[in-house]
C-alpha cells in the first residue's frame, strides 16, 4: 500500500505525537522482533486502545504484523518510512542544513541532492538561492525545489522506493553518470571510519554512489544519531567524502576517527546559535 495515499486519507497519522509513537513502535520491533501491547503501552505512556489503533494502521501499511496481544516485525532489516522519520531531530537537521547551504558557492552552480529527511531540509534552505541547478532522485526534494521558480530542477528516472520516495536503479544511475555537478549533498543511515557511508538498501546505495562519482565535492549531512552506525549497504568510502556536517550529539570519538581519515568534520552546536569550527584531520588546513 502506498503510505503517501494512506497519510493523505488519515491526517491524524501525520501529527507529531502520533508519528513519534509509531516510529518508537517500529524501532522497538527492529531491536526486539516482537513486542507486547502491555509493554508498549507502559514504555510509551499511552492507553492500550490508542496503541491498538496505531498497530492496526501500521499493519495496514505492511510495516508490521499484528499478533494476539502485540506485534511482530516483518523484516529485521526494514527501514522506518520517511514520513515517520520526518519529525525526528528536526532542530539538528535544520542547523545542519543551514551550514551545508553556507558551503555552496554563489552564482551558477549545480548541486546533486539525495533522498532523506536531512537532505530535504537542505533543499528547503536552498529555496532563496538563485542560479542553481538541482539534480535529485528524491521525489520530495524535487517537489520542494520545483516550487521555487528561480531553481532549475532535474529529476532522475528509476523505480520509486515507497519507504524513502527515492528513484533508484539503472535509469537513475545513468542520469547521474551523464552529468557533472559541483557538490553532492548525501544523506545517510550511518557513517563510520571503518564502514564508510551506508544505507539500508543495496540498490539505493548503488544509485547514490553514482551521484557521488559525478560530483567534484561530496558533503554528507547526518544528525548525530547516524555517526558510529553501520547499515547494510555502502554508498561511499570516506576517501570519496570531502565534508561531514553533523551535530554536537554525535560520538566525539568516532568523529575524530572520521577526521583522521581525511574528512573535514563540521559540528553544529545544538546549544548555541553558531556552529563550531570543523574538526581537522591531522595535517589538514582549516576552512578558508
Amino acid at each position: 500500500m502506498s503510505t503517501d495515499g494512506y497519510f493523505e486519507a488519515h491526517p491524524r497519522a501525520v501529527s507529531v505525537k502520533r508519528s513519534d509513537r509509531m516510529r518508537s513502535v517500529l524501532s522497538a520491533l527492529h531491536e526486539q522482533k516482537a513486542v507486547s501491547l502491555a509493554s508498549l503501552a507502559s514504555d510509551l505512556g499511552v492507553s492500550a486502545a490508542t496503541l491498538r489503533r496505531d498497530l492496526a494502521d501500521l499493519d495496514e501499511q505492511g510495516l508490521l504484523v499484528r499478533t494476539h496481544g502485540g506485534a511482530r516485525a516483518l523484516d529485521s532489516h526494514s527501514e522506518i518510512p520517511v514520513r515517520l522519520r520526518d519529525t525526528q531531530f528536526r532542530e539538528a537537521k535544520q542547523r545542519i542544513a543551514r551550514r551545508a547551504v553556507e558551503m555552496i558557492p554563489s552564482g551558477p552552480y549545480a548541486v546533486a541532492i539525495s533522498g532523506g529527511t536531512t537532505t530535504a531540509e537542505v533543499a528547503r534552505a536552498l529555496g532563496n538561492r538563485t542560479e542553481l541547478t538541482i539534480v535529485t532522485n528524491s521525489l520530495t526534494t524535487a517537489l520542494e525545489c520545483a516550487a521555487r521558480p528561480q531553481l532549475k530542477v532535474i529529476i532522475t528516472g528509476g523505480v520509486v522506493r515507497l519507504s524513502s520516495f527515492e528513484a533508484v536503479g539503472s535509469l537513475s544511475e545513468n542520469t547521474f553518470k551523464a552529468i557533472n555537478v559541483g557538490t553532492a549533498i548525501l544523506g545517510t543511515d550511518g557513517i563510520t571510519a571503518a564502514g564508510g557511508v551506508t544505507t539500508h538498501d543495496d540498490t539505493e546505495a548503488r544509485t547514490n554512489n553514482a551521484m557521488v562519482a559525478s560530483a567534484q565535492r561530496v558533503i554528507v549531512v547526518a544528525d548525530g544519531s547516524k555517526v558510529g552506525r553501520v547499515t547494510l549497504a555502502k554508498m561511499a568510502d570516506l576517501s570519496q567524502i570531502s565534508d561531514l556536517i553533523t551535530d554536537s550529539n554525535a560520538d566525539p570519538v568516532e568523529l575524530e576517527r572520521i577526521a583522521d581519515a581525511g574528512v573535514q568534520v563540521h559540528v553544529v552546536d545544538l546549544t548555541g546559535a553558531r556552529p563550531s569550527r570543523p574538526r581537522q584531520a591531522k595535517g589538514a588546513s582549516p576552512d578558508a
